[in-house]
């Protein structure tokens, strides 16, 4: 069998999951063109996971992708988080707004996450992918006995064969171009930040693993250069964000059609991780913050609150508006469209 078969899928397309952006529409558009729609559950609980899980079937019979967050457990410091909400005080006063008394962690990790186990191996998803690490063997194993296929993020060579030698099925080799969350296994570790054609022909070469390239692709010139690298398919998230499935809101879209598409930062600020983003006034704040990030995810909570507020008041500069390098060559259109459209341009048979 080969990986595209593997996956289902006719073309050698991957919708990211993009927590937050992707719905069960756009998962379900993207798959009954042929490609792999993808879903991310990583920032809810198992009952919402499977909300979006059998919306998604609804409108599809072909496979699709389950993304769930498999970071480290965030650690509680007291200390180092009043002193993060301190520090960005001044920022909710300018929106007349309080920051919050104390920090929560808004969503479990996966790996610490028993009820989302029990629920996934009962549904059954034809792929699951895991984001900023992997699971233990004994739940990587009930996974597969389930009849998952399973797909691990790697920013590197040492990741991407962590993930062989853990049983997982592909990888994904996110590239430093890449929008949205980094996927790196500790966000505390040095970070060689390799580009997308480094990682995958480092990954294809070094490794026995199907890679799926992820990062700054955005048309199909690109997915042919993916696949000239020696990946099975390619990956993209930022194109499919300006798509009327995509649940954007409408600042996010125009800042993407914008000049500031032009320009990315990555940046911790927001969620406590390490993100690329359209710069905006939160990422500015970055250079001057005068205290320690907190843990992932528990610093997003003062980054959602921050938004909140300033949407409020009609500024859209704190949101996280998650966008590769390749973000001015975003095209608008349904997602359906899109997949076409690449197939089109990458030279692929349907």
């Amino acid at each position: 069998m080969t990986p595209l078969e593997q996956l289902g899928v006719t073309i050698p397309i991957v919708q990211a999951p993009m927590a937050g952006v992707s719905t069960p529409e756009m998962a379900a558009a993207v798959s009954n063109a042929g490609g792999l729609g993808s879903i991310g559950v990583g920032a809810t609980d198992a009952a919402g996971a499977l909300t979006m899980v059998e919306a998604t079937r609804a409108r599809t019979d072909r496979p699709f992708n389950v993304n769930l967050f498999v970071h480290a457990t965030a650690q509680a410091s007291p200390a180092r988080e009043q002193a993060w909400l301190d520090a960005m005080r001044p920022l909710f006063e300018r929106f007349d707004a309080e920051p919050p008394t104390v920090l929560r962690t808004i969503y479990k990790s996966f790996a610490d996450d028993d009820e989302m186990l029990a629920m996934l191996v009962q549904a059954a998803p034809p792929v699951i992918s895991f984001h900023f690490g992997l699971l233990a063997v004994d739940r990587i194993a009930a996974l597969k006995q389930a009849g998952c296929v399973l797909l691990a993020t790697a920013t590197s060579l040492a990741e991407a064969r962590a993930a062989e030698k853990a049983g997982i099925d592909m990888v994904v080799a996110q590239g430093w171009e890449a929008g949205g969350h980094r996927g790196v296994f500790d966000p505390a570790a040095p970070d060689d930040q390799l580009g997308t054609m480094a990682l995958v022909r480092l990954v294809v070469e070094q490794t026995a693993l199907p890679v799926i390239a992820a990062g700054g692709i955005m048309d199909g010139a690109g997915i042919r250069a993916a696949l000239a690298l020696g990946a099975v398919a390619a990956q993209l998230g930022t194109a499919f964000i300006a798509c009327p499935e995509s649940s954007a809101d409408a600042a996010y879209r125009e800042a993407l059609a914008g000049p500031g598409a032009s320009h990315t930062a990555m940046t911790r600020v927001i969620s406590g991780r390490p993100v690329r983003c359209l710069a905006n006034r939160f990422t500015e704040w970055e250079a001057s913050a005068p205290a320690e990030v907190p843990d992932y995810p528990v610093a997003y909570d003062a980054g959602k609150a921050l938004n909140a507020a300033a949407k409020a008041a009609g500024e859209n500069g704190f949101g996280a508006q998650w966008a590769g390098q390749g973000a001015p060559l975003s095209r608008t259109m349904p997602a359906a469209d899109l997949v076409a459209l690449l197939t089109r341009e990458a030279m692929l048979a349907a």
